[in-house]
């Protein structure tokens, strides 16, 4: 699945450690979602969406 979260991650001029705290999770994972390593489940996801104030289909969407 693709994604923008590096985007607009950089866009706030946030690490992925700064996210990763505002989230409650580690940095790898944030990284592993960034590289297409690892898709996060719907409720991680919604939450993600929510961090940066944008419709979950904004930030993720089909290969």
């Amino acid at each position: 699945m693709k994604n923008r979260l590096k985007v607009l991650r950089a866009e706030r001029n946030w690490t992925q450690a700064d996210l990763a705290a505002r989230l409650d999770v580690s940095r790898q994972a944030i990284n592993a979602i960034e590289t297409g390593k690892h898709d996060p489940l719907l409720p991680f996801a919604l939450r993600i969406a929510r961090q940066f104030g944008l419709p979950v289909e904004a930030i993720f969407g089909e290969d």
